[in-house]
C-alpha cells in the first residue's frame, strides 16, 4: 500500500466516523506497518479472521487505544484491510512448499 492509498483509507474512514484524523492515521498506519512487516518476514499462513485479530491486538498495545475503537477504526477501512491482507497471505508460502511449477504470490487466498 503505497502512501496516497493510505491517506485515501485515513480520509474515508475519518470521514465515516467521528473520530479525529490523526487517531485514525495512527491506527491505520501502525495496523497497515505491522502488516506489512509480516509481509516481509513471516512464513505461516494465517486466514483473514487470524490476521485482523492479531493485527487489532498489535496495534492497540502500540497506539493504548480502546479496542472498540482501533476495531472500528480497522473495520471501516476493510477493503484497504483486505487488500494488504491478500498480500500477506500470498506471500505466506516459502517457495519450497510451492507445488512443482507454481510461482511465489500464486497461492490461494484463504
Amino acid at each position: 500500500m503505497n502512501e496516497q492509498e493510505l491517506n485515501r483509507a485515513i480520509q474515508y474512514v475519518t470521514a465515516s466516523t467521528s473520530y479525529g484524523r490523526e487517531t485514525v492515521a495512527e491506527i491505520l498506519r501502525t495496523g497497515f506497518d505491522e502488516m506489512s512487516a509480516m509481509a516481509a518476514t513471516t512464513a505461516s499462513r494465517f486466514n483473514r479472521e487470524d490476521l485482523v485479530g492479531y493485527i487489532c491486538q498489535w496495534t492497540m498495545k502500540r497506539t493504548g487505544h480502546p479496542e472498540p475503537l482501533v476495531r472500528e477504526v480497522l473495520d471501516g477501512a476493510g477493503r484497504w484491510l483486505d487488500e494488504v491482507s491478500r498480500l500477506v497471505a500470498a506471500r505466506q508460502i516459502p517457495p519450497k512448499n510451492l507445488p512443482e511449477g507454481e510461482e511465489p504470490g500464486t497461492e490461494p487466498v484463504e
